[in-house]
């Protein structure tokens, strides 16, 4: 799973930020004490305004554009609700590391909400374990740690495998040959995925893989891996594809060889979706789903519910949207970047569900 073209923000700069108002911050810390990650009950004290900062290892994906845009919306609607008093970004430029100085300055700063879109699964779990433990929620959203100490948002990987695979291997009707487009070999992401699409395919001894192919999430190289595959299997009746510039860079090989265009699954990746939509009355049809941007706000709505006492469940899984023929028009964005990734906005009403409101 609506982007803007404001600049990473640098992380030493926001580092000296944070040291720079020290003397300005010496009584913001968080009205409850109780760990993160537990259920806890109603404060005595009344809510306060909350002084939040989000931790992303980077800033410069459009995905991370868009997800710092929606999040900086939210921030602004709940600070005219009087419900967080300051909000700041912090930017680690793809260093674990600096990252985890990041957020252990927000706690030397007494920061009441830390918001954590992680760099790595297990590197990050002490200093944010020791958020908790000096009584600041914390938040994990998108990319996600294992420390169940905190809260985590996030949506079922191997579940996005499975939903698109099952559609596939019906539009097949449990049979013919395809090409799989996964992501780089190792990333937990990658892997979750295509765990749950092989669930699917086992199921189908009649659908045979011709190649699984590896390749980053960007249209370049996707493009020259699914050339070199298709060229050796130019007879497949379908695609597996797990994220949207991989879709994308099939999709636009068939059409530029004007090829039989095969049905192909895929991800909120605008370019995909426009080509999507441009094909479809060509009998091109396809399923995508996304990793949600509103994770953010999940993540930011959760951490002031816990602020304020409320019981929040320490593991919060999203459901996956789905992006179909029949409802594509009303994801694809014709006057938005190709790397844009369209989002539906989630209803107030479906964020409380969520947290058991």
């Amino acid at each position: 799973m609506t982007r803007m073209t404001r600049r990473a923000l640098i992380a030493s700069a926001a580092l000296g930020a944070l040291l720079a108002t020290a003397a300005c911050n010496v009584d913001q810390g968080n009205t409850t004490a109780s760990p993160a990650g537990a259920t806890g009950g109603a404060s005595s004290a009344a809510p306060k305004a909350l002084k939040v900062g989000w931790s992303t290892i980077y800033l410069a994906p459009s995905w991370m554009q868009q997800t710092l845009q929606m999040l900086e919306e939210d921030v602004a609607k709940l600070k005219a609700e009087g419900k967080v008093a300051s909000y700041e970004t912090f930017n680690a430029n793809g260093d674990t590391s600096q990252q985890i100085a990041q957020i252990q300055a927000m706690i030397t700063q007494k920061y009441d909400v830390i918001l954590v879109d992680a760099g790595s699964s297990t590197a990050l779990n002490p200093v944010m374990e020791k958020a908790v433990a000096a009584g600041i929620v914390v938040v994990n959203f998108d990319s996600l740690v294992t420390s169940e100490k905190v809260i985590r948002v996030g949506t079922d990987q191997v579940e996005w495998g499975r939903m698109t695979a099952q559609w596939l291997a019906d539009k097949l009707g449990g049979k013919g040959e395809i090409i799989a487009m996964n992501g780089p070999a190792g990333v937990s992401v990658s892997e979750e995925r295509w765990k749950g699409a092989e669930e699917v395919f086992k199921k189908y001894p009649d659908i045979k893989i011709a190649a699984n192919v590896h390749s980053e999430y960007n249209l370049a190289p996707a493009a020259q891996a699914f050339a070199s595959a298709y060229s050796a299997h130019p007879t497949i009746t379908g695609v597996f594809s797990q994220g949207g510039a991989l879709s994308a860079a099939a999709l636009q090989t068939l059409v530029k060889q004007d090829k039989k265009l095969v049905p192909i699954t895929g991800e909120n990746y605008n370019g995909f979706l426009k080509l999507w939509a441009d094909k479809r009355k060509e009998g091109f049809s396809s399923i995508a789903t996304a990793q949600p941007n509103y994770l953010a706000v999940i993540a930011l709505r959760a951490a002031v519910a816990k602020s304020a006492g409320t019981a929040v469940p320490s593991t919060i899984t999203v459901p996956l949207p789905k992006i179909t023929d029949e409802n594509l028009d009303q994801f694809v964005k014709p006057d938005q970047p190709d790397d844009s990734y369209p989002i539906q906005p989630i209803p107030q009403s479906e964020i409380d569900k969520l947290l058991g409101a």
